[in-house]
């Protein structure tokens, strides 16, 4: 199981191992997208990469990042993800709109 703690919002959500971060977020009620991202985000496909979420522990515990996350996210601190193609596989903490 994976235990995903939503550190700014102080909550929790307990997954399946594998759970998509995006979704589970989503379905706590957790905002992840900053006001340009709640208009123009691509609905969790990887295309747009306003669903940025920084890793505050449990790095280890996530999928590989993507090639479009590598590309996206080359000029970000290396714990940023796109929460919409990160896989969780254990226990993780993480900031929303960072």
């Amino acid at each position: 199981m994976a235990n995903i703690q939503f550190v700014n919002e102080n909550k929790e959500a307990i997954a399946a191992d594998g759970a998509n971060l995006r979704l589970e977020a989503l379905e706590k009620g957790i905002d992840i997208y900053k006001l340009i991202g709640k208009m123009t985000n691509c609905g969790g496909v990887g295309q747009c990469a306003t669903c940025i979420v920084e890793i505050v522990e449990g790095m280890e515990n996530l999928s590989p990042k993507t090639d479009f996350e590598q590309r996206k996210l080359k000029k970000k601190p290396e714990t940023y993800r796109l929460a919409c193609q990160t896989l969780v596989n254990g226990p993780v903490s993480v900031k929303t709109k960072p």
